[in-house]
């Protein structure tokens, strides 16, 4: 018996899967993230914008994919509560896919957890500081909030990346921003 638990102790790390790093998309991100600064129409945005999700999106293996899915999904069908457990086994498997923060904020956005949706997405901003997603999310959650001057900086700060985002409608002239 003290054999068996011995090998399942030094050989254990073996059978329990890990995330994979996720592939370095640096490169391909910087170069989109470049073209979509200079576009000069929402239409023209959108391809690239959407390129920026596509890669954003994917997960380092099939695992965290499944799990992103499926996260997401529960939250299109309106089971939020089910939508940020999936997420929550997400971000245990994969603690550095930064999109698996993002996904969460978005579900506890729309549970009006403020707070925490806040944190997701500064935990998203640490490893992607141009998710112009995470951004545009703090600018409207701080908004709702009442914080409209933090609102209005992270919106400057999304629309200095994507310039064509739809909350762009919620920018105020800098002399209208009550403290």
């Amino acid at each position: 018996m003290r054999i068996v638990i011995l090998f399942l102790f030094l050989c254990g790390p073996a059978f329990s899967q890990a995330c994979p790093d996720a592939p370095d998309i640096s490169q391909q991100r910087d170069a989109l993230l470049g073209v979509l600064s200079q576009t000069g129409s929402p239409t023209e945005a959108q391809p690239v914008a959407s390129e920026l999700w596509l890669l954003w999106r994917t997960a380092p293996d099939a695992q965290a994919q499944d799990l992103l899915d499926r996260g997401i999904a529960r939250r299109e069908a309106y089971d939020f509560e089910d939508s940020e457990n999936i997420l929550d086994e997400l971000i245990a498997y994969c603690p550095e896919y930064s999109e698996g923060y993002n996904q969460r904020a978005f579900t506890r956005f729309l549970r009006d957890k403020l707070d925490r949706a806040l944190e997701d997405l500064d935990k998203t901003l640490e490893t992607e500081p141009n998710h112009f997603g995470a951004l545009s999310g703090k600018a409207i959650i701080f908004m709702r909030m009442g914080r409209t001057k933090l609102g209005q900086s992270a919106l400057r700060r999304a629309l200095a990346v994507h310039p064509w985002l739809a909350e762009r409608a919620m920018l105020m002239p800098d002399t209208s921003i009550e403290l």
